[in-house]
């Protein structure tokens, strides 16, 4: 098939169209050009400087694409003397070539094509690269150090089994490059090489030692880029060192930490350059910790430094109907958090908590609702990583924190019974048992008086933490209290079924009931009355798409209620609760892939499975047909023989009910 470059051209305007019939027109021609055709195709359009700059770089970008995907289809079925062309036609191109971004896609085809043409045994069949490799890098032209770095970054591996040969070249071509009096960009690019290089080769000693003097030197032009706020590849490329090869940073720690500190600092900089510069400084103590630790004097400043991100909070007329999943993550708040969080599980407490604690009493008395706020969320994020030190000053740490689920702001009272929820799960068991009687009225106050939606449920959903873990007899001591306040909600709630603000609150309130009674066990048969038949309702009603998650959890809350009181107290509800189960199977051809009540009806007939037993089976022919639809997509059920079943009970999550025949039918829940 005969293909003039001025064609090839006009195909590859096409693709660019914003016309969707001339683009697909387009891709079809393109895909019937047989694959070394469109080599030498792209290959002169690339080379035709009269040709339109896009078209140029789009050609440049097939033929990448074409090496990556489909080398030995489109090249390697080429004699010896094409090949040959191509490799001088490439290298030819990238010398001449005056346009800096044409430049570079160029460079990006020859690493492809370098790397396809690395032997199994790292040997290089190309190898004038190389000579190419180190001309340019040579080379007084400031684009030529470009092309050399652009190539090099993009394939570490190019000098392949010559690598230790030429170990000394490449550190002094980098270098020399790295510390260029001429050009930000190749001194730029010399850092992203350099690093990228002791990454591929992380696991090699004598690379690593040969490389280890060259760390003040990259450090101060990873300075340099955050100076003229140029591209943050730099800065990404010394996070990544120091989580990969932390030792390269071994002799220059503490100008490594200053250098992250100043940047993260740095209010004039992007937020995104400044949480850069603190992650890498946890990254560097979750890999390296004992670096940091060396370093004591700096956690003085690391402290108030995320203290500070955290409090970088606005005030947002739209938090209180939001749901946690839509808030900002890369806001510096979360950032800070987060790394708080990392930081301690890094270090440890010795080196995190003494700092934490010099700054929160402060922060907790402050009349600005920001820092109450982030002193909150800090004492709940470094319960795992401080978690020894922490639990000798439980006491004065709950103590401090109650009173703020009556703080005068909301976002303040969200933050108290975020603390209360990550400590209960933090500090399972001696929290439970040592501060019962200050949390759970605290909670069940913030749940009855509170007027904002997103704080009612999230004291709900901390007492949910608290409940997972509580011994029963505790948990019996409050069950009437947090029943009756879960039954007033749940009431009021119901109520307002169908207003757009109560879908937040209601879905909580129906997960709480599901944990205590999950807890309660036998002791919650008493209080069945009062819920099921506002569990019921809610199914029977809960109907719109924008309640499927709401009847998921009504869903899953019967079911363990259900196991939670036994068969006998559940048998009068077992019938209309099969019912409305089967009614939400049966309409299971509507189910979106991700709609949530698919994976709380798989538990849910696991659970009937359990508490139903041999009387499960007359529901199997309605159950089985949506169920083996669903599972097309959530693989959870099986029916298997006796045998597979005594191997699959070794494997937790799976639920079983005999259907005769020595066959049974399996639920996996977990």
């Amino acid at each position: 098939m005969a293909v003039n470059v001025h064609e090839i051209e006009k195909l590859l305007m096409n693709l660019l169209s914003s016309d969707n019939d001339i683009r697909k027109q387009a891709e079809e021609a393109y895909e019937n050009i047989p694959g070394g055709t469109k080599v030498g195709c792209l290959l002169e359009v690339m080379h035709n400087t009269k040709s339109r700059n896009e078209v140029r770089q789009m050609a440049a970008v097939l033929l990448r694409r074409l090496f990556c995907s489909s080398f030995d289809d489109v090249y390697s079925v080429l004699d010896m003397e094409s090949q040959s062309t191509i490799k001088q036609q490439i290298l030819s191109i990238i010398q001449t070539e005056s346009e800096q971004m044409l430049r570079a896609k160029f460079c990006s085809v020859a690493a492809e094509l370098a790397q396809n043409l690395m032997s199994e045994n790292c040997t290089s069949h190309w190898p004038e690269v190389l000579k190419f490799l180190f001309d340019c890098a040579s080379s007084q032209q400031t684009e030529m150090k470009e092309c050399a770095l652009l190539i090099f970054n993009q394939f570490p591996g190019i000098f392949g089994n010559q690598q230790s040969h030429y170990l000394s070249v490449i550190k002094q071509m980098l270098y020399e490059c790295l510390t260029d009096k001429c050009s930000p960009q190749v001194r730029f690019l010399a850092a992203r090489a350099m690093m990228v290089f002791l990454i591929t080769n992380s696991d090699d000693d004598s690379v690593q030692r040969h490389f280890l003097d060259s760390t003040p030197a990259v450090l101060q032009v990873v300075s340099e880029s955050v100076t003229l706020r140029d591209d943050d590849l730099v800065l990404k490329g010394i996070v990544e060192l120091a989580e990969t090869v932390p030792r390269f940073l071994r002799g220059h720690v503490e100008n490594y930490l200053t250098l992250c500190l100043k940047i993260a600092g740095d209010s004039t900089l992007d937020n995104s350059w400044r949480q850069l510069g603190l992650e890498g400084i946890v990254t560097l103590g979750e890999n390296a910790p004992a670096m940091i630790r060396k370093h004591a004097h700096l956690m003085e400043l690391l402290v108030p430094q995320v203290l500070a991100f955290m409090v970088d909070l606005d005030e947002d007329p739209d938090w209180a109907t939001c749901d946690d999943d839509d808030e900002d993550n890369d806001s510096n708040s979360v950032a800070g958090e987060t790394a708080l969080d990392r930081l301690a599980c890094g270090l440890g407490g010795k080196a995190i908590l003494p700092h934490v604690t010099a700054s929160v009493p402060l922060m907790l008395g402050s009349a600005d609702w920001r820092y109450r706020h982030s002193a909150l969320m800090a004492i709940a994020a470094i319960g795992e990583g401080c978690h020894k030190q922490m639990q000798q000053l439980l006491p004065e740490i709950v103590t401090a924190i109650i009173p703020f689920l009556r703080d005068s702001h909301p976002r303040v009272r969200y933050a108290a019974c975020n603390a209360i929820g990550q400590m209960s799960a933090d500090f399972a068991g001696v929290l439970q048992k040592s501060f019962h009687d200050q949390i759970v009225p605290g909670l069940l106050t913030t749940m009855e008086s509170e007027v904002n939606q997103k704080v009612q449920a999230h004291a709900a959903a901390a007492l949910v933490n608290f409940v997972e873990d509580c011994p029963k007899h505790i948990l019996e001591h409050h069950l009437n209290a947090i029943l009756l306040q879960l039954e007033k909600i749940l009431s009021i709630k119901i109520q307002e079924l169908m207003g757009s603000d109560t879908k937040m609150v209601l879905e909580q309130i129906v997960t709480t009931l599901a944990a205590v009674a999950d807890t309660a066990e036998e002791k919650f048969i008493s209080h069945y009355p009062r819920f099921m038949p506002c569990l019921k309702y809610i199914m029977q009603n809960a109907t719109c798409s924008e309640l499927r998650l709401l009847r998921g959890k009504t869903i899953e809350c019967i079911s363990l209620i259900g196991l939670a009181v036994g068969r006998e107290t559940f048998m009068p509800d077992a019938s209309d609760v099969m019912q409305l189960l089967l009614k939400t199977q049966t309409d299971v051809g509507d189910y979106d892939d991700d709609d949530p009540q698919v994976g709380y009806m798989i538990s849910a007939w696991a659970r009937m499975c359990k508490l139903l037993g041999k009387d499960f089976q007359q529901y199997l022919p309605v159950v089985m047909g949506p169920l083996m639809k669903v599972a097309s997509f959530k693989p959870e059920i099986a029916i298997v023989d006796s045998d597979q079943e005594k191997e699959m009970h070794d494997d937790d999550g799976w639920q079983f009910v005999t259907l005769g025949d020595q066959q049974s039918f399996g639920i996996k829940t977990s």
